[in-house]
């Protein structure tokens, strides 16, 4: 072999190494699991995460009053018991490891973060279970999608219209969401209508009001188990974080919420 093609080989594999150190050094490297306890909600506890993207008032977008009842029916419905409030049916499920995402489909890392959930849920075959919560805090066209999200849920097409929106770039303008709603197979004008209804704002105020108790100031947010995140993790994290949850239970704060 040649001192010429020595070197370029030489040259392919150091930049491969480098690529993957890169790639894949920080969650190798990652120390170990340190919680810090949460006064309240009573059982939970959280972890630092990594990058989200800012928000301000998880109300935003919900209500034009500069007070809104709702908010605090919303608060007083979701402490009452908060596990089902999270997990829905999935809320002390026997091996089940429950994990609630918060996220905008607006927000960067959470395009990254919710394929991932997606891949481990499906790995797992029915030992995860990613139940989904909008948290639009981006803006007024965060606040559109979530509500179409949640519309086409009443149409039993949640999971195709997050996928399409979290996979795709655009701007939910109302000719945008009529096309969307075409193409997956759903009725516009219902979706339009649900989108007002009582009912979406509704979920809407209980994801906003859990995110007010665990205060999350952006996305994206997990809560896994008792764990809660607020940020960007790595696939490592996630899976260390369901394997600790799934020996330890959260039959204690769920039975008790």
């Amino acid at each position: 072999m040649g001192v010429d093609r020595r070197m370029v080989l030489s040259g392919i594999v150091l930049a491969a190494g480098g690529f993957a150190a890169w790639k894949y050094a920080p969650a190798l490297f990652e120390g170990p699991l340190e919680f810090e306890p949460i006064d309240d909600p009573a059982g939970f506890r959280k972890i630092e995460g990594g990058d989200r993207s800012a928000a301000f008032d998880p109300f935003v977008g919900l209500s034009s009053q500069e007070t809104d009842p709702n908010e605090a029916i919303a608060k007083a419905r979701v402490r009452a018991d908060i596990c089902s409030a999270l997990y829905g049916g999935e809320a002390g499920a026997a091996d089940v490891v429950p994990v609630a995402s918060f996220s905008d489909y607006y927000c960067p890392y959470c395009r990254v973060q919710t394929q991932k959930l997606v891949e481990i849920e499906e790995r797992s075959s029915g030992g995860v279970k990613v139940v989904w919560h909008e948290l639009p805090l981006l803006g007024e066209t965060s606040d559109l999608a979530a509500k179409a999200a949640l519309a086409a849920k009443r149409q039993g097409a949640y999971v195709a219209f997050h996928k399409r929106l979290m996979k795709s770039a655009f701007r939910a303008s109302p000719e945008y969401l009529r096309i969307l709603a075409k193409d997956i197979g759903i009725d516009h004008d219902r979706m339009i209508a649900d989108m007002a209804s009582q009912s979406v704002q509704d979920e809407l105020h209980d994801s906003a009001a859990l995110a007010g108790i665990f205060a999350f100031v952006g996305t994206p947010a997990l809560v896994i188990g008792k764990t809660v995140i607020q940020g960007q993790i790595s696939d490592r994290r996630i899976e260390q974080l369901i394997e600790l949850e799934r020996s330890e239970g959260i039959s204690g704060i769920c039975s008790t919420a």
